[in-house]
Parts: C-alpha cells; sequence; structure tokens
C-alpha cells in the first residue's frame, strides 16, 4: 500500500467516525433541546403555582384566619355568662351547704 492508499483508508475511517459522531450528536441535541422545551414548560407551571399561592390561597387562608378569630372571640363573649352563671351556681351551692351547717347547729 502506498501512503496515499493509507491516508485515503485513514480519511474515509475518519469520516465514517465522524458521520457516526455526528449523528450521536444530533439525537442528543434533539433530546436536550426536549428537555429544555420541558423544563420551560415546568418553570411556567412553578411560575403560575407560586402566583396562585400568593394571591389566591394565601389571601383565602388569612381571611378563614380572621373569621375564625372572631369566631373565636364571639364564643369566648358567649360563654362570659355562661361561665358567670356556673360561678354563681358554685357560690349558692357552697353558701345552701353552709345555711344548713348553721341550722344544725342552732337545732
Amino acid at each position: 500500500m502506498t501512503d496515499n492508499e493509507i491516508l485515503k483508508l485513514i480519511l474515509t475511517k475518519v469520516e465514517a467516525i465522524d458521520a457516526k459522531f455526528e449523528a450521536r450528536f444530533d439525537k442528543i441535541e434533539a433530546r436536550l433541546d426536549a428537555i429544555e422545551t420541558r423544563l420551560n414548560q415546568l418553570e411556567a407551571d412553578v411560575k403560575d403555582i407560586k402566583l396562585t399561592l400568593e394571591n389566591e390561597i394565601r389571601v383565602n387562608i388569612q381571611r378563614v384566619a380572621e373569621g375564625h378569630l372572631d369566631l373565636s372571640r364571639n364564643f369566648q363573649e358567649a360563654m362570659k355568662p355562661s361561665n358567670e352563671v356556673e360561678m354563681l351556681a358554685i357560690k349558692v351551692r357552697m353558701l345552701e351547704t353552709e345555711v344548713r351547717e348553721l341550722k344544725r347547729k342552732i337545732s
């Protein structure tokens, strides 16, 4: 074989390897493009979710919490008379017991 033939053979082999490399590179590039597209979509979805959280869900949670506080305050206020009645009932029972004891001691 001559040097020229050897060079042509090497060049043919290099071109075949280059063609395989380009085909693989094209596949990888296509996959990367698909991944980038999906990543951009995910970023957009996450941004939408964050906006929904900030603008709707947090506000609604705050409204529910404020309403709950109002309900709690209203319940406490509604319970005040009941608590006072309970305390008075206890005091009346104590006084009744003391009166019975005094009656027993006197008689």
